[in-house]
């Protein structure tokens, strides 16, 4: 067994419930602290003068300095397996531009399809280990990966093999999702349902064959899939083996429900959700998850997370890091943003990317530091825990552990 501290506080999230509304007073926060681990695992969690008397002949990694320590992060919905740039998108839409009008003049998600059909193999694993160490960098350990700009069967599997190669290449956990509903795209001839019906019967059997993604997505929107075609869709996926999630409410209401009554893993974007809609999800297991990061890029409103909380809901922070959208990809910045602007207690917002976007995952092993656990955390070089979100981002972590073991 391994002993790591002492840690100035260890912010073990123990004890905390999966939903609703947080106080910074119900955080469990163990001063001078120590970590015992056992096969990767966190074997117990609490002083660490006491568990190094208690357990004699451990190996001990001595921390040196001022250190706190949290549960590694999880982002739980991010597309950073893409070719090319869309900074010109973000240009033209600062200058005025309409969402239709940049797509007229060649921007928009199908810029990134034919950017990432054209990119090689190895052009698109070697820029998303490159995105996967820099989100480990920041202390995220366990992050979503969608496909979604292939958009046929030859570059959807493209994308979802690269992500499984990745996963090879990294300590890191990925979770892989395919997102073929992304949009229908121009080179299908055929209607929506048509290209819904492509999905099921062309991409989804062989991504099982080959195991490359347990999940499925799909974009509820105006401009992508509406309502009643996306229902039949998820139906028909969920009854392939496949957990589900949704792209909901971004622009409009709606599809958040429709989330809810297929039984989906997580309702994500939200920022157009009405009130009905929020108590809907409150009373469900769908996690909510909100996606600052889209709200910045674009200049819309944020997803209402307070709102979520104080109803019941289960709500989950991820970065949607994406070539258009949200290309910030840093979550501890998004998340303390919208702690700002939607009164967010630093026990919510920690929470809201650990044990909560783990969830929606379908992942209980992992965000808390607790007996049993993945021994996945971050350090932070700070006195007080509460410094991680003030500095917005700014505040470096100064280690991150994966299993036990600093990567």
């Amino acid at each position: 067994m391994k002993l790591i501290g002492p840690f100035k506080q260890i912010v073990t999230l123990a004890n905390l419930p999966l939903r609703g509304k947080l106080s910074d007073e119900q955080l469990e926060i163990i001063t001078d602290g120590g970590i015992l681990i056992e096969n990767d695992t966190i074997r117990k969690v609490g002083n660490f003068i006491a568990l190094q008397s208690e357990n004699p002949g451990l190996e001990i990694e001595t921390i040196e300095g001022e250190q706190i320590v949290l549960p590694a992060f999880v982002d739980s919905h991010t597309h950073i397996c893409f070719g090319g740039n869309r900074a010109n998108d973000f240009a033209m839409r600062n200058a005025g531009k309409t969402y239709l009008e940049i797509a007229e003049s060649g921007g928009g998600i199908w810029s990134s399809v034919q950017h990432t059909r054209s990119a090689s193999e190895e052009e698109l694993l070697s820029t998303l280990l490159e995105r996967i160490d820099f989100l480990i960098s920041l202390g995220i350990t366990t992050i979503e990966v969608k496909s979604g700009y292939g958009l046929d069967v030859e570059n959807e599997l493209k994308m979802l093999r690269i992500i499984k190669k990745a996963q090879e290449k990294t300590k890191a956990t990925l979770v892989p999702t395919c997102l073929s509903a992304h949009l229908k795209p121009r080179d299908f001839e055929g209607s929506n349902q048509e290209y819904l019906e492509y999905i099921i019967t062309e991409i989804l059997p062989k991504v099982k064959e080959e195991n490359l993604a347990g999940r499925v997505d799909i974009f509820i929107e105006k401009s992508a899939f509406q309502p009643e075609e996306s229902k039949d869709f998820l139906l028909k996926t969920k009854a392939l083996g496949f957990e589900i999630t949704v792209h909901a409410d971004q622009f409009t209401p709606g599809s958040s429900r429709i989330a809810v009554e297929v039984g989906a893993q997580s309702a994500d974007h939200l920022e157009a959700t009405i009130d009905e809609d929020i108590e809907f999800l409150a009373q469900s297991n769908t996690v909510a998850t909100a996606l600052p990061g889209a709200s910045l890029g674009l200049g819309e409103k944020f997803t209402p997370a307070r709102k979520l909380l104080d109803a019941g809901a289960i709500l989950a922070i991820a970065s949607d890091w994406n070539p258009g959208s949200a290309p910030m990809g840093n979550l501890i910045t998004q998340a303390s943003i919208l702690a700002t602007f939607q009164k967010l207690s630093t026990a919510e917002v920690i929470a809201g990317i650990t044990f909560r976007s783990a969830y929606a995952l379908g992942l209980t092993d992992r965000g808390r530091l607790e007996n049993g656990l993945k021994a996945d955390f971050v350090t932070f070089k700070t006195d007080n825990f509460q410094n991680v979100l003030y500095n917005q981002g700014s505040l470096n972590a100064e280690n991150v552990y994966i299993d036990g073991n600093k990567v």
